[in-house]
């Protein structure tokens, strides 16, 4: 009988306190298993550089997620949401119905249609920080802190943080401890298990 009792304590692993360790969740950065052929993720899934596109680990399931990305260097890039549909080899990103991305060049694309465009005194440039709020329903941005007021929306079902370069382009993404503050109501992307 002290054999049994002995054999339960030990399988307790702690003398019996009965405590589970959680689980930690996973951060939040780029997916390597989602991205183009030609694309390079470094710094811990949070840089990418080379060619093409690349959706982060997480989708938007929360109502109104935030996220930022730094310029570290000029070039042909976009930023936005996608499905993992979207065709990641293929740039410039929103010829399609699968993302919705502003580009470098101030234009917000979805299903090849300009949806909005950044004031031409307000384009991104080399160690700005672009900040991306999706509600489900619309896209905003916003420009080391500030709104740019420039909405577009179209895009349907799942999507997730989307990122494409070439041309030399480097950008860092930030999915949680960001540069600016998010706007009110809107806060980091949440794995759908801490949603609850």
């Amino acid at each position: 009988m002290a054999s049994i009792f002995s054999c339960c304590l030990g399988c307790c692993g702690d003398g019996g306190s009965g405590h589970v360790p959680l689980k930690e969740m996973p951060a939040v950065q780029l997916d390597t298993h989602h991205m183009g052929t030609d694309v390079v993720i470094v710094k811990s899934g949070r840089r990418i550089c080379g060619t093409g596109g690349c959706l982060a680990n997480a989708p938007l399931h929360q109502n109104k997620s935030y996220f930022e990305f730094k310029i570290q260097s000029t070039g042909v890039w976009g930023i936005g949401v996608a499905t993992q549909k979207v065709n990641l080899n293929q740039i410039p990103l929103g010829r399609d119905i699968h993302s919705l991305v502003l580009r470098h060049d101030g234009s917000v694309y979805h299903n090849n249609e300009e949806k909005n465009r950044l004031p031409a005194n307000s384009l991104p440039q080399e160690g700005d920080i672009v900040g991306l709020t999706y509600d489900h329903v619309e896209l905003n941005l916003y420009l080391n802190g500030k709104n740019m007021h420039c909405p577009a929306s179209g895009i349907r079902g799942t999507v997730y943080p989307v990122v494409y370069v070439d041309d030399s382009a480097i950008l860092d993404c930030q999915f949680s401890d960001f540069y600016h503050t998010p706007p009110q109501g809107f806060e980091k992307i949440l794995f759908e298990q801490q949603i609850f």
